[in-house]
């Protein structure tokens, strides 16, 4: 049963902007652990795809916020889900072991989609509830 939807977009000139003005402290405010390091390698490669990358991720947390109902406020922090890519390149909602608690006891599953354009990103996110066993 579908839990709550979210979708997000994003301007990624709004990105590069506070990526500009708030360099590392920005992008740790906004970044896991694993998207951090990943953007780092999309950086060296292309500075371009470096910040399409946070735009996705910043569009795909609120996505997620909206579909699980809290917004930005605890146990959400955006910092707490990731958008990372399986083997096969698919994206997938990785969560903090608080927010994964949470999504447990409530039964939840989550799924996410992302694109970019030349001058926008759009995320989309399904939460599911699963039946109680």
């Amino acid at each position: 049963m579908i839990y709550g939807i979210g979708t997000d977009i994003v301007s990624i000139e709004r990105i590069a902007r506070a990526v500009s003005r708030g360099g590392d402290r920005f992008l740790k405010k906004v970044l896991g652990e694993q998207e951090l390091q990943t953007f780092f390698e999309r950086q060296q490669q292309s500075p371009v795809r470096g910040i399409r990358y946070v735009a996705t991720r910043f569009a795909a947390k609120e996505a997620f916020s909206k579909a699980i109902g809290t917004g930005v406020r605890l146990p959400m922090t955006l910092r707490n889900m990731q958008t990372l890519s399986s083997d096969q390149g698919r994206p997938v909602v990785v969560v903090s072991d608080d927010l994964q608690c949470w999504m447990n006891e409530r039964y939840l599953s989550a799924h996410v989609s992302v694109s970019d354009e030349v001058d926008q990103v759009v995320a989309f996110v399904i939460v599911e509830q699963n039946a109680r066993t």
